[in-house]
């Protein structure tokens, strides 16, 4: 049987980044930039105010106090659109509007709530330090300064920065269109009433839902039939609009299970046996114009684990996210027990932090494939090919679930 590590590698080989294009900010939201962007002008493009109240020189304002105030005429306002900066004079204030242009000598601002608020004269009730309150030239950000690196996920903070500086386009990586299928002639939609010798069609709700989660625009197939004829239809129906394709179920070597004989005329797809639990058969390959497919089990927890393991770091590959590692360290509530030359992957409520350290205890019943169990995990406690008993205490690496 072919090692974990193995098919992870295969499926990270096949899962190229999709090419880049330029998108309009709010359309960027959520990709990956796929260049450093720089900044195309000086944010502040001048010397700003930071508050609103008094422009004054700092040093004629040294011993100013709440019972020594001191007192200045006021020459002018100056407003946030105001396009005539004047120049300070000495011994003066200008009443100034937080994000102003500061006036010509003029080096801090008064906050308006050190002062009585005066329109003719002012008078001011504590010191200020030279720059104090104003934003200077450049200080955010200079032209020419990369602002947002490659490989940085664009959100609502980013698209603050890039508007500020002037970008109202960037390059980056689409996410992938992942086409979804559930495949059994015993399944049935959620809803519907159920008969003898039908199921309902979990796998494709939830695998879905995992798409989504990763970041991957998603299209759900209604349960496809096992014929022959309709499966090959469904599947080149869907070629058009996927960069990916993920099937579920129908591989097991019952005669009814016929997605490896339909997919061999339409790609290059492997399909091993991997030492894993849950989950044993997988398929990876390409199909149609390189469209690249994932055909997973048809038990749902395995289905899911393997999305986890497998899929969801290829299509996060594919929107060009750096490696990262989504594992942590953690000690077991009770002992193990596991398959020798297989890796497994139990299902864990992880707990603790940082400081103290971390915790998994395993949820739902050992050797049985519950949903109740992966769904009262929040990560999947791996025990390695070469480990039969893990004891109550001792440590593992946990793969923890993206929320």
């Amino acid at each position: 049987m072919k090692l974990v590590e193995t098919h992870l590698t295969e499926c990270l080989e096949i899962a190229e980044p999709l090419a880049p294009f330029d998108a309009e900010l709010p359309d960027a939201v959520g990709c990956i930039l796929a260049e450093d962007v720089r900044a195309t002008h000086n944010v502040p493009y001048a010397d700003l105010a930071a508050r609103d109240g008094y422009a004054v020189l700092a040093s004629e304002v040294c011993g100013a106090g709440a019972s020594t105030p001191l007192t200045f005429r006021v020459m002018e306002d100056v407003f946030a659109n105001s396009t005539d900066t004047p120049t300070h004079v000495p011994g003066t204030a200008i009443h100034i509007a937080s994000g102003a242009r500061m006036p010509g000598g003029a080096d801090a601002v008064i906050p308006l709530e050190f002062t009585d608020h005066g329109s003719v004269s002012v008078q001011v009730f504590h010191e200020v330090s030279a720059g104090e309150n104003v934003r200077t030239l450049g200080q955010d950000m200079r032209a020419g300064d990369v602002i947002c690196e490659a490989g940085t996920r664009v959100s609502a903070r980013h698209v603050a920065l890039l508007a500020s500086a002037g970008r109202d386009r960037v390059r980056v990586r689409p996410a992938p269109r992942v086409v979804v299928m559930s495949i059994g002639s015993e399944l049935v939609a959620p809803g519907l009433a159920i008969t003898p010798g039908k199921t309902y069609d979990a796998n494709s709700h939830a695998l879905a839902a995992a798409v989504q989660n990763a970041g991957g625009v998603v299209y759900r197939v209604p349960g496809v039939s096992d014929d022959k004829a309709l499966l090959r239809d469904a599947l080149e129906d869907q070629l058009v609009r996927a960069d990916v394709i993920i099937t579920t179920g129908g591989l097991s070597y019952a005669g009814g299970d016929t997605v490896k004989e339909v997919l061999s005329p339409l790609g290059s797809v492997r399909f091993d046996n991997v030492a894993m639990s849950p989950g044993r058969q997988f398929g990876v390959g390409h199909i149609g114009e390189g469209v690249l497919i994932f055909c997973l089990p048809g038990d749902p927890v395995a289905a899911l684990v393997a999305f986890e393991v497998f899929v969801r770091p290829a299509l996060r590959k594919m929107a060009g996210h750096s490696a990262k590692s989504r594992t942590l360290a953690a000690r077991v509530t009770r002992s193990l027990i596991s398959m020798p030359g297989v890796r497994e992957f139990v299902r864990v409520r992880v707990g603790g932090s940082p400081s103290e350290g971390y915790v998994c205890e395993p949820v739902g019943d050992d050797g049985l494939n519950l949903l109740t169990g992966i769904a009262a995990a929040n990560g999947l406690a791996i025990i390695p090919e070469s480990v039969e008993e893990v004891r109550e205490g001792e440590g593992l690496e946990c793969l923890i679930f993206a929320s």
